[in-house]
């Protein structure tokens, strides 16, 4: 027991009234959710619906079947692209948004924010009417004489990156924001003071310090990347199969809830792998502190 707890005549495990709307919270809305969900995929494929009561490993084994596990990787390479795009993309932009005067920044963040006061599949509508075969970009670039025919901008790998980046980037631009904002200039002028080129003081200074962001926001796209179907669905025209569209289709077309139940739990033990690499790389932080 602790000195202040003995004091206030407290045991030392107390918890504070107001701490129990929050663990309740937690308990009602996330434990409990992960407890069944992994409970359900122990447990059989009902005949016709639902579950039955015996449980098995059945729902893991379908792990290993060859074209599960394609769709594994090709969610993953998905993943991947999405992410290291948006690294790409977003670094530059983030860095100097924090370069920028404190009400210019402020006006960026806002235009960076705007898109989320709009629904998800109102903006990818957008986007099919941008890229479809009598769409805008093909019709411009027709006039242009740039092409002859117009491109199958839809319906293709292509077009679900472009979804996933367009969809993901501002987490990516958020969090480097975050870590350069909080960067030491003194310390860029002191290594060009002492020789260093702008390139080499990049590499040397700020792109060290800025590392928990890079880490914190591709855990912020990349974990998303992997599950949101709906991209897939609307710009790929369901032709290429990843991970959240296994899962739906699992649970919600071929009523196969073990199996759906170990592709969720699968993720989750990626975003927790992924939870704990950013954790080790900066020095125990969450990433709510980045944030």
């Amino acid at each position: 027991m602790s000195r202040k707890s003995k004091l206030l005549g407290r045991p030392s495990f107390y918890l504070s009234p107001a701490l129990w709307p929050l663990i309740i919270s937690v308990a009602l809305f996330i434990v409990l959710p992960i407890i069944y969900i992994v409970n359900l995929s122990f447990l059989q494929r009902g005949a016709t619906w639902g579950v039955t009561d015996v449980h098995t490993l059945e729902a893991y084994r379908k792990l290993a079947d060859p074209t599960y596990f394609a769709i594994f990787a090709n969610s993953l390479r998905i993943a991947t692209l999405t992410t290291l795009a948006c690294l790409v993309l977003g670094y530059p932009f983030a860095y100097t948004t924090a370069s920028l005067p404190p009400g210019r920044r402020q006006l960026v963040l806002l235009l960076l924010l705007a898109p989320f006061w709009l629904n998800s599949l109102i903006r990818l509508n957008g986007w099919i009417l941008f890229l479809r075969y009598d769409g805008v970009l093909n019709n411009l670039l027709l006039k242009l004489g740039v092409i002859r025919e117009p491109l199958r901008l839809l319906h293709n790998q292509g077009a679900i990156l472009l979804g996933m980046v367009y969809g993901l980037i501002s987490f990516m631009i958020l969090a480097i924001y975050n870590s350069v904002e909080k960067l030491d200039r003194s310390l860029l002028e002191a290594a060009r003071d002492l020789g260093a080129s702008p390139l080499r003081a990049f590499l040397t200074v700020t792109l060290p310090l800025t590392l928990p962001g890079i880490i914190a926001g591709s855990i912020l796209v990349f974990v998303p990347s992997i599950g949101l179907f709906f991209i897939s669905d609307l710009l790929g025209g369901g032709k290429d199969m990843l991970l959240g569209n296994l899962i739906a289709t699992q649970l919600l077309s071929a009523r196969n809830w073990p199996f759906g139940a170990v592709l969720s739990v699968v993720m989750l033990l990626i975003t927790v792998l992924l939870i704990r690499l950013y954790r080790v790389f900066s020095g125990g932080k969450s990433i709510g502190e980045m944030l």
